[in-house]
């Protein structure tokens, strides 16, 4: 876990997906959340491909695999996403993102249910508290209300993308998505996934929004190629080389910087129901993602906590 070659891409991978929380605030604060989600991908498609393209990898799937990719690619680069967007128009990121660190819970409710992974007794316990903390977190945001939005709402919103990322993180594990190398699946779910999006933007919204500002562009640019294309190889990697159990515990880095974040810009202020709400949720993370058989975990956090 010391050594460089695992070290740094755990704190790097932690730490890029934990500002990409804060970074979506400014694509929604220009464009239509719909079509923010789409101009993301729109530009990490390609780059996916390409990135397939280097490492070698068969870009050529059969009927089975591209359906899988097309149920991957509209739930994780479609729903997920958009639900996400959309909340953070209500709440602040950094509680976004500590409601999808809670991602283990239903990540391992949906393999039990549908490929029959059980988890032990620590898992269940770690996770109430985690929750616990994290319902703290809740109602601290919904008595500051910051954004001046809709508390609830936003916290659905959030629910329903932490749901589409989990089931899509289940079905990516199953024997047809084993057999595809993970950035060729990855590459033809995103193509999906954008097609939806832009489809969802033009029926919502209408005509495309294109904003002149540069700062949107270089923001749409760190999301889509530094959050998507270039951090989903160094997760893998990770995987391979430590486990994905302890390569989940980057999550806990992500929250820590998204709180950060959150509290420097975007005036979260800390009292003592969210300080012990933030204590108990990286205590409660810490006993699950401890607790959780190597095999069960494999199907945890496939990126979908990054945003």
């Amino acid at each position: 876990m010391l050594s460089p070659r695992v070290l740094v891409p755990f704190m790097l991978t932690g730490t890029i997906w934990g500002s990409t929380w804060f970074v979506i605030t400014g694509q929604i604060s220009d464009v239509p959340a719909a079509w923010g989600v789409f101009y993301r991908f729109m530009l990490a498609t390609p780059a996916l491909f390409a990135l397939a393209v280097a490492m070698g990898n068969r870009l050529r799937l059969n009927r089975p695999e591209h359906l899988l990719a097309l149920g991957v690619g509209i739930a994780q680069f479609s729903g997920n996403f958009l639900f996400v967007y959309h909340s953070e128009q209500h709440i602040t990121s950094g509680i976004v993102a500590v409601m999808f660190a809670l991602l283990m819970v239903p990540n391992a409710l949906f393999a039990r249910v549908f490929i029959g992974e059980k988890v032990q007794g620590g898992f269940i316990g770690g996770s109430l508290v985690a929750i616990a903390g994290v319902a703290m977190l809740l109602v601290h945001e919904w008595n500051a209300a910051p954004l001046g939005g809709n508390v609830g709402l936003g916290i659905a919103l959030a629910v329903g993308g932490m749901l589409a990322a989990s089931i899509a993180n289940v079905v990516q594990a199953n024997p047809t998505g084993r057999g595809v190398p993970m950035v060729s699946l990855l590459a033809w779910a995103m193509l999906y996934g954008t097609g939806f999006d832009l489809a969802y933007a033009f029926a919502t919204e209408g005509p495309p929004v294109i904003p002149a500002a540069w700062q949107f562009w270089a923001g749409t640019a760190y999301l889509a190629i530094i959050g998507s294309v270039v951090t989903f190889p160094l997760h893998y990697n990770l995987v391979r080389e430590i486990g994905a159990g302890r390569t989940a515990y980057n999550g806990i880095v992500t929250v820590c910087v998204a709180m950060l974040l959150s509290t420097l810009f975007e005036g979260f202020v800390w009292d003592a129901l969210s300080t012990g709400g933030m204590a108990l949720a990286l205590l409660g993370m810490g006993l699950a993602l401890k607790a959780r058989r190597v095999k069960a975990v494999q199907v945890q956090q496939s990126g979908a906590l990054r945003r």
